[in-house]
């Protein structure tokens, strides 16, 4: 199975998007502790079906295949937790504050007190879902990246995720702190030009959904190592609501999936547009 699906336009892409926790095949070797929507609510559940089809737009779509519980495409891949391993890691490990809440490269939990891992890994277990998932994803992604770079001589990029209606003990805002509809992060403003955040939040807004700017979200790893505004990589993340789309609780859609859906892809049209002439 390999790590990732590419959806491309027809034509040359103006827009890159990704995203890297919305993978739900999991593999054989995965012993969790976590069962049905327990387990899934570590996923962003069915973010590919809504986001997937912007390439009518212009859009190229890198997906992931597998879940972020399995390994995390949005963590540096020395993020680790060296006591979820049955064995010393011969490698370097640099945890940071998202392994010691118990979210890092292997994840500890799904949510608080919902433990993943069934049994300690062995560390060769581990440099192969490195070696076999999270580098051929980064890997694809620097590659699109690098491709419309030199067709267009910039990037518009979203790292596209989505987040629980409420937060909780292992989230940057706290426990029982509610959402707004959308956030959008740009490391305040150091992935991505004041034009490009502007033309995400503004059109958002313009579609009657609440937006806050880098709050509770600046942007991860990928934001991080990908957005380079100078060098005319301009990449910015995106979190929407669950609840918007999904019953939370079972991790299922609702009726209004595909009206959601179709929102979702009239903005899509308005950044491939704004990309294609100009942002």
């Amino acid at each position: 199975m390999t790590s990732y699906t590419i959806c491309r336009p027809a034509t040359a892409p103006v827009v890159l998007f990704d995203s890297p926790h919305s993978g739900r095949f999991y593999p054989a070797d995965f012993d969790t502790r976590a069962k049905g929507a327990d387990l899934r609510r570590g996923e962003d559940a069915y973010l590919d079906e809504l986001v997937g089809d912007a390439t009518a737009y212009g859009a190229c779509v890198l997906l992931a295949t597998y879940p972020r519980c399995y390994i995390d495409l949005n963590r540096q891949d020395d993020d680790l937790d060296v006591e979820l391993l049955s064995e010393p890691w011969p490698w370097p490990a640099n945890p940071s504050d998202k392994t010691r809440k118990g979210l890092g490269l292997i994840r500890r939990f799904v949510t608080p007190g919902v433990e993943v891992n069934a049994r300690l890994l062995a560390g060769a277990e581990v440099r192969a879902r490195i070696d076999n998932i999270y580098r051929p994803y980064h890997a694809a992604l620097a590659a699109l990246r690098d491709e419309i770079h030199r067709s267009r001589g910039v990037v518009w990029h979203i790292n596209w995720h989505s987040m629980k209606s409420v937060g909780n003990a292992m989230t940057p805002d706290g426990d029982g702190a509610a959402r707004p509809d959308f956030v959008v992060g740009d490391l305040d403003g150091r992935s991505a030009s004041p034009a490009f955040t502007a033309l995400i939040v503004d059109t958002l807004r313009g579609m009657g959904f609440t937006v806050q700017v880098n709050n509770p979200y600046k942007g991860g790893t990928i934001v991080k190592q990908y957005g380079d505004p100078a060098a005319g990589y301009h990449t910015v993340q995106v979190e929407m609501k669950r609840s918007l789309y999904l019953d939370e609780a079972t991790v299922t859609k609702v009726d209004r999936f595909g009206g959601f859906k179709q929102r979702l892809m009239a903005f899509s049209q308005r950044t491939c547009d704004a990309a294609r002439h100009g942002i």
